[in-house]
């Protein structure tokens, strides 16, 4: 109740539009948040404070009111404390009808795959598949052909793949478990997100879908995410969705912290508009959301820094078995006592087998691991990989 009054104030003290525009100009903008907002709790009691506050007749001089939608932006979005809230004034604002797939040639058809994807394949077999708009369902199945063609065929092949959505702006919900799904397996079903609705006030899960066009890329080759600070909406559910699955490594900037869908609503017969996320995705295995806060990266680096560090990455984990290996046989071949070596050895390399080692994304990750492993699994504290030498050995 307390924030919803500060909300109403916050709007009310600028109720001298009132005049220039419409005595209830206030009011329905308030509406559209009650109505609307992805998170009805943090706007309990509004209706009240409407109520309670609708006498007041403060008037001040604002008379811009390109001005005025400013400073209502700034008092709610302060309020509210989310950032993805505007208000603007537009009177020559036309709402973008996307056209009719079905009236879309073949030829265009092709233009947008070209457009919005971006796919070759680099030295040591490695995929680099950039993505600028996500698209959805109806349009997946209408261009999946295409997208084989152009795209998958290509990077189907490869060992690793470095997925690019630095520059995705844009998408389709509807998309998340298409793009999520040719990275996971065809069973078990997986629970990748709940989106809340607010109009509707329902909810939708979104779970990974047991057949696909073509061929899954699988869940055992490489994936790294490249994020920068302008990712924004669908893409980062994608990028979260995988990150938690662990099944992708992210890499590059914290994300912007957009939502996966928010509506731009008209104020009563107004040129007033308010922009806001109207829905709101639940993570099932956080239980929270990339919304607002953005999604974090495992490795934090500079956006044009990105593709090298997934490069060194993804040689790193190919050379992984290979000192894994190395580091048994030294155990197996040394250890003071045969045949506890032996059994450490041959546990430490079930255990990369067994994918333990595959997220691993530094050497001084990989050498805190194997230590740890080592330790554990020999029973000796001392068995440990040091900097000079590949193992120290108890003496």
């Amino acid at each position: 109740m307390a924030r919803a009054l500060v909300v109403l104030v916050s709007l009310l003290a600028f109720s001298n539009v009132l005049y220039a525009f419409s005595p209830t100009l206030i009011r329905d903008m308030a509406k559209v948040l009650m109505d609307n907002y992805c998170s009805p709790e943090k706007l309990a009691g509004m209706e009240e404070a409407i109520d309670a506050a609708s006498s007041n007749t403060e008037i001040l001089a604002i008379e811009d009111p390109t001005m005025l939608a400013t400073v209502l932006t700034d008092g709610v979005k302060s309020t509210l404390r989310d950032p993805r809230v505007k208000v603007t004034y537009e009177p020559d604002y036309v709402p973008e009808v996307p056209p009719a797939i079905p009236d879309i040639p073949p030829e265009q058809l092709a233009a947008v795959v070209k457009g919005t994807v971006n796919v070759e394949v680099l030295e040591d077999n490695i995929a680099y598949l950039k993505i600028q708009h996500i698209i959805g369902e109806e349009m997946a199945q209408k261009i999946g052909p295409l997208l084989l063609e152009h795209v998958w065929s290509k990077v189907l092949p490869t060992s690793a793949m470095i997925l690019d959505l630095r520059y995705a702006v844009t998408g389709e919900m509807s998309g998340i478990p298409y793009i999520v799904s040719y990275y996971t397996d065809a069973e078990p079903l997986i629970h990748i997100d709940s989106i809340y609705d607010r109009p509707s006030d329902s909810t939708t899960e979104l779970w990974s879908m047991p057949t696909l066009l073509g061929t899954r890329y699988g869940t055992s080759k490489p994936l790294i995410i490249l994020t920068s600070k302008n990712t924004i909406g669908v893409a980062e559910d994608v990028a979260y969705s995988l990150k938690n699955l662990k099944r992708a490594t992210i890499v590059g900037e914290k994300t912007a912290g957009g939502s996966v869908k928010i509506d731009k609503i008209k104020v009563s017969d107004t040129d007033f508009y308010v922009s806001v996320p109207v829905a709101k995705s639940t993570n099932p295995i956080t239980g929270k959301s990339w919304e607002v806060k953005g999604v974090k990266p495992d490795i934090e680096v500079n956006a044009e820094d990105a593709m090298d560090a997934a490069i060194a990455i993804i040689k790193l984990r190919a050379e992984i078995p290979t000192i894994v290996k190395a580091a048994a046989s030294l155990v197996a071949e040394n250890y003071a006592f045969e045949s506890i070596g032996v059994d450490a050895a041959e546990k430490l390399e079930a255990l990369a087998n067994s994918g333990e080692y595959s997220m691993i994304s530094s050497k001084k990750q990989l050498k805190e691991k194997l230590s740890a492993d080592l330790a554990k699994l020999s029973g000796d504290s001392c068995l440990k990989i040091t900097d000079n030498s590949p193992m120290m050995l108890p003496t």
